[in-house]
């Protein structure tokens, strides 16, 4: 058997739901003509808090779809949700580059009020009630980033509590 690098397992499939965010097609003008290849952003997630978003480049839609896919899975993070994991545990604004991603929780029932590429990645992580608003530019990439780096700025009760060093129970009151 040839030593080198793993390649990784498929069993990412298994229980993660993929979604294929925007495909966008790229040309590069050469002596000989244009080179031809696509870009994919594809979200993976378990729909309980787990989530990844990958950026792949190939020459051919599906290569791409495959290493986004592959991205995605190595970039996965877990997220607090709350209400029993319906919604987030509180606003947040997040910035990437020109874009802003605005996320607050909803109460139940009211769905999952976004578009697009903020749509694809909460439904993934799997939040079912949110209110969002993209603000500055919409291009899907930075949408993708900024409502990543949002997730990132959520946190639990718990880690608040662990944060301010008190006991939960103060917390609460």
């Amino acid at each position: 058997m040839a030593r080198g690098r793993k390649k990784p397992k498929d069993d990412y499939s298994e229980g993660f739901e993929e979604r294929v965010i925007y495909i966008n097609r790229v040309a590069k003008v050469v002596k000989g003509g244009k080179n031809l290849s696509f870009t994919a952003i594809v979200a993976i997630g378990d729909k309980a808090g787990r989530v990844g978003v990958g950026l792949g480049k190939a020459r051919e839609v599906s290569s791409a779809i495959q290493k986004g896919n592959e991205i995605a899975q190595r970039n996965m993070k877990t997220y607090p949700l709350s209400d029993g994991g319906r919604t987030i545990p509180h606003p947040v604004l997040a910035e990437f580059r020109s874009t802003k991603v605005l996320i607050k929780p909803a109460a139940p029932g009211t769905g999952v009020i976004a578009g697009g590429a903020v749509r694809a990645i909460l439904e993934a992580v799997g939040v079912q009630d949110a209110i969002t608003k993209v603000l500055g530019s919409r291009t899907p990439v930075n949408i993708a980033y900024a409502t990543v780096q949002a997730l990132d700025e959520l946190e639990s009760m718990q880690m608040v509590a662990n944060r301010r060093k008190i006991p939960l129970e103060k917390l609460k009151r």
